[in-house]
């Protein structure tokens, strides 16, 4: 919880797939400007990967490469924003957006964010690490994480949010060369991605309940935003 917040339950994980996929083919999207071929566009093969991984349907990927290279005569334009604050009762965040149209972003997030407190660019991005963020799992019993860590050049690493899973954690240009170095050293990748990691978490076990239901209900809510790609909290288990 550390490092990204995700809906808990079946019902919005079921409901959190398909905003995946929607997410997903923005990444896609933004990703391919860079050229269509995953072979030759780091980023695009990453994102691609981690599609397959979560099995979106292959014509949705193949539409969402074709729009962000421009093979569809679409204009297709994605501003990356990043929004900082707090959520209720101090708990630091930072939310990542992709969107078409910032006018409509920026009112819709400061109403969001009255239940917390918006800030302003640098008032909370201090207190996290930017980091490459890769998930994998063992491709053979006996792999060690540790060691596969060292081998590939990663900084650090924690359990994943899967059972059976690691977090490795990198410098944020080391993110393409450790993801590729891992295979060899036992570790398929599920996903990987950039990412921000607070550096002093909030300790969701000493918080009141009724607190932690506040701030899970606020980070729901932002969650739940149609232009929100990632939701990073400086909340610990």
């Amino acid at each position: 919880m550390g490092a990204q917040w995700k809906a808990k339950g079946k019902a919005q994980a079921a409901d959190a797939r398909g905003k995946l996929f929607g997410r997903l083919a923005k990444d896609i999207m933004v990703a391919a400007r860079n050229g269509a071929d995953p072979a030759s566009n780091s980023r695009l093969r990453l994102v691609v990967e981690q599609a397959r991984k979560v099995s979106m349907p292959k014509e949705t990927l193949e539409r969402a490469i074709k729009k962000g290279a421009g093979l569809t005569g679409e204009t297709i334009h994605f501003e990356h924003v990043i929004y900082e604050g707090f959520a209720p009762h101090q708990v630091p965040v930072m939310v990542e957006c992709l969107t078409d149209n910032v006018k409509r972003t920026a009112p819709e997030m400061r109403v969001l964010f009255r239940a917390g407190q918006l800030g302003t660019s640098g008032s909370v991005a201090w207190d996290f690490d930017h980091l490459g963020m890769i998930e994998a799992e063992p491709a053979a019993p006996g792999a060690d994480p540790e060691e596969a860590a060292i081998e590939a050049g990663a900084q650090d690493l924690e359990p994943g949010e899967e059972e059976g899973t690691t977090l490795f954690l990198t410098d944020h240009a080391d993110l393409d060369i450790v993801s590729k170095a891992l295979p060899a050293h036992g570790f398929t990748v599920l996903s990987a991605k950039l990412g921000y990691k607070a550096k002093n978490p909030v300790s969701a076990a000493g918080m009141d309940p009724a607190h932690l239901e506040e701030v899970e209900a606020f980070l729901a809510a932002i969650d739940a935003h149609d232009d929100v790609q990632n939701v990073f909290v400086g909340l610990a288990a």
